[in-house]
């Protein structure tokens, strides 16, 4: 059961009430060559979009982030160089990524780090901010699950027995988020 006196609640709630009356949700992940969003750049965008009927679509894509990638960032995604020299670049890619989410309520695992490294790479790109309606699983999962030793995600796979996949890269992550938040909605 929820902490009854989580900020969250209110946000669980209104996500509840959307996926019940069929919103449509995205789910997504992203992977970087660093933590700066102004200094640094998407590497890969993966998304599951899917509303109570179930998955609906998914979305994956490397991206040629013209710039070296730090050793730092392969040791966590283990995208190499080689895996992106002929992919294309975030201005070529996020339209088509703009078009898959429409409309959709967005979800991400600390949401706060890949909204801001899309919306980033957005207004570098010459578009507006995404202005959808958006849900951390993060912090849905530490108000249904305050037990845990830990909130992420790797652990809530574990913990709830979701076979990780490639853990670090995009549409695995993505996956797994749509999953932890729909065991988050079965707390309330």
């Amino acid at each position: 059961m929820l902490q009854s006196n989580s900020r969250s609640l209110k946000k669980v709630r209104e996500l509840l009430r959307l996926y019940q009356g069929g919103a449509v949700f995205t789910a997504f992940d992203t992977e970087t060559t660093g933590l700066s969003a102004n200094n640094d750049r998407l590497l890969e965008i993966g998304a599951v979009q899917f509303s109570k009927k179930g998955v609906l679509d998914t979305f994956n894509q490397l991206i040629n982030p013209c710039c070296p990638l730090s050793p730092a960032a392969m040791a966590v995604n283990n995208i190499t160089p080689q895996m992106v020299k002929d992919c294309p670049s975030e201005a070529q890619v996020l339209p088509g990524f703009l078009h898959f989410i429409g409309d959709s309520v967005l979800l991400a695992h600390n949401a706060n780090f890949d909204l801001k490294f899309v919306n980033t790479a957005l207004v570098r790109s010459g578009y507006q901010s995404l202005q959808n309606k958006t849900g951390d699983t993060v912090h849905l999962a530490k108000a249904a699950f305050p037990e845990l030793p830990n909130h992420k995600l790797q652990t809530l796979a574990h913990h709830f027995g979701i076979h990780p996949g490639n853990a670090h890269r995009a549409q695995d992550d993505a996956r797994v988020c749509m999953e932890v938040f729909l065991r988050c909605l079965q707390q309330v």
